[in-house]
């Protein structure tokens, strides 16, 4: 694991869902030195990887000034979507390699917008498999789905 630098804010993000698509929820705990800060939200109608990828986005949206932040979360969508494929997304005008339109393109623009103001890593961890903040995101992000019904 990379040594955490003190300025650095880490990000640990989940989103979930109740049937797929069906009611959604995220949730994301930013945590800055020993300032923890847990946030969550949901959508009635939705799909897992939006409610992944909004946990980053609101996230991110907390941030006041640029930083550098360390994104941990168990989707691989999102940090290969990030890290891997959405270069080439922009260079093909938003299509795939199948040269069929970007699924989630107004949340991929959202959060490479949000990105460009800061210097992000991004981390992978494997889900349900008791990272603490990832656990608790998890939960978190459950709750709220109830919270929408």
């Amino acid at each position: 694991m990379p040594k955490k630098k003190q300025n650095t804010v880490e990000i640990f993000t989940d989103g979930a869902c109740s049937g797929n698509p069906g009611p959604g929820g995220y949730a994301a705990i930013l945590k800055y030195g020993k300032e923890i800060r847990e946030i969550s939200g949901y959508e009635v109608e939705t799909t897992n990887n939006r409610m992944e990828m909004m946990a980053v986005i609101e996230a991110l949206r907390q941030l006041k000034r640029p930083c550098e932040v360390r994104i941990i979360t168990d989707s691989q969508y999102v940090v290969k979507g990030m890290t891997e494929w959405i270069q080439g997304w922009s260079k093909r005008n938003w299509l795939t390699s199948q040269k069929k339109p970007v699924l989630n393109q107004s949340l991929w623009k959202e959060l490479l917008s949000l990105c460009q103001k800061h210097k992000i890593e991004w981390q992978w961890v494997k889900g349900h498999n008791g990272h603490p903040y990832n656990e608790r995101c998890d939960q978190l992000a459950r709750e709220a789905i109830m919270n929408c019904g």
